[in-house]
């Protein structure tokens, strides 16, 4: 079993897990993550600004980055396209 930590980030505002936890391998953690994002993401993307960022990184004992799982709105500069 090894130790993994969670990192949200969103804009400006970034923190890590303080807790560690457990899982067997890099794909059991992997899955736990794709399940808390997946739990999350609705009322993140209700709240998400135009041009914003909101990303989880999936740690290592060593609080070295392992995966992320990002969301992000982008305003793309095009004729025709309404405004938000």
């Amino acid at each position: 079993m090894s130790l993994y930590f969670f990192r949200i980030s969103t804009g400006r505002y970034s923190g890590a897990s303080d807790q560690p936890y457990e899982f067997e391998d890099r794909t059991a953690a992997w899955r736990e993550m794709t399940e808390v994002c997946a739990n999350l993401i609705s009322s993140i993307a209700r709240s998400l600004k135009p041009n914003a960022e909101w990303h989880m990184d999936l740690l290592d004992e060593n609080k070295e980055l392992l995966f992320r799982i990002s969301l992000v709105g982008e305003t793309v500069e095009s004729r025709g396209l309404a405004e938000i």
